[in-house]
């Protein structure tokens, strides 16, 4: 899977858990899932295993801890699928 592709797909997955208050378009690729887009630790989870579906992988304690950005998650996904 291409980069743009896997871009597109956790676009797609972060959309649903944002709050209210917080517009689509604020989701960019150095957006802090916690910090700038105001998504909550339960729903980080929830993010997480949606991308382990998604992309038919597993991600570990480490890479949980290092999924704090959109670009961060595009680098997991791409590395795992690979």
């Amino acid at each position: 899977m291409q980069e743009n592709e896997i871009q597109q797909e956790l676009f797609k997955i972060v959309k649903v858990y944002l709050p209210q208050d917080v517009k689509e378009d604020a989701v960019r690729l150095d957006s802090h899932l916690m910090q700038d887009l105001g998504i909550n630790s339960a729903h980080l989870v929830d993010i997480a295993l949606d991308v382990e579906d998604t992309f038919d992988i597993t991600l570990n304690e480490k890479d949980m801890e290092e999924m704090q950005t959109v670009s961060d998650a595009i680098k997991i996904v791409s590395e795992k699928t690979a």
